[in-house]
């Protein structure tokens, strides 16, 4: 698998990289590559946003909320955190995203974290949730995407997001920040730069830089995630 290089020198907002995987899906069928974002909320395909946000918090403080096309929960994210995106072939999303989660745990313990996957699609060390993860098939391809706590801001997350106390009993804590860590705090030496170039080494095998058209079809991808009734409203997806 190739490492992409994206056609961008400055960080975007979330969605833009969202479409950048669904182009990476449609033009290559596979790739692989890192981001960070500016802070923000990304809530998954099905989920009611005005249940799992804080919406008043975020826009008071300026925290973006996004739709995903993926499933599972609601993640908030800043440039503490180290975004994942997988495009593999083929649509077998459970051996796909399989892979991919034993690798992500693999690539950890490579740096000497005892780092194991969970039944939930998240990676813990030390039984502390460190990355979360969602995949869903896009015509011939897989897209997967991540993410890697290195140095969150654990205060703001916790007042961003607003998870049911039943969900939060399944994980057997009462808080997010009970069950949440950052790698950072857990004895990783290396900066979120440095963790980014190992992450990327170890599933890629070298580069590819994108068509010269690639900008504007990213852009063109992009704008569905930017329709407030995208965002707002599940059953227009």
């Amino acid at each position: 698998m190739k490492r992409i290089l994206l056609p961008c020198t400055r960080t975007k907002e979330l969605v833009y990289y969202l479409a950048a995987e669904e182009y990476v899906a449609q033009a290559l069928g596979e790739g692989f590559f890192v981001w960070r974002t500016e802070p923000c909320v990304i809530f998954g395909r099905n989920q009611d946003m005005e249940a799992e946000v804080n919406v008043p918090y975020c826009r008071e403080q300026g925290i973006r909320m996004w739709r995903r096309k993926s499933g599972g929960g609601c993640v908030y994210s800043d440039e503490g955190n180290l975004m994942i995106s997988c495009i593999v072939p083929g649509t077998d999303v459970r051996a796909a995203f399989g892979s991919y989660l034993e690798s992500l745990a693999s690539a950890l313990r490579a740096l000497g974290l005892p780092a194991v996957g969970t039944s939930h699609n998240d990676i813990t060390v030390n039984g502390r949730k460190v990355s979360g993860n969602a995949c869903f098939a896009d015509k011939n391809s897989c897209i997967i995407h991540g993410t890697l706590m290195y140095d969150v801001d654990f205060e703001r997350l916790e007042k961003a997001i607003t998870p049911s106390a039943e969900k939060l009993s399944s994980h057997g804590v009462k808080s997010v920040r009970q069950r949440v860590s950052n790698l950072k705090e857990l004895g990783l030496e290396c900066g979120i730069g440095e963790l980014g170039e190992h992450i990327a080494g170890f599933f890629s095998d070298g580069t590819v830089t994108l068509p010269d058209d690639a900008p504007e079809r990213i852009l063109e991808i992009e704008r569905a995630y930017l329709d407030p009734a995208f965002i707002i409203r599940p059953d227009k997806i």
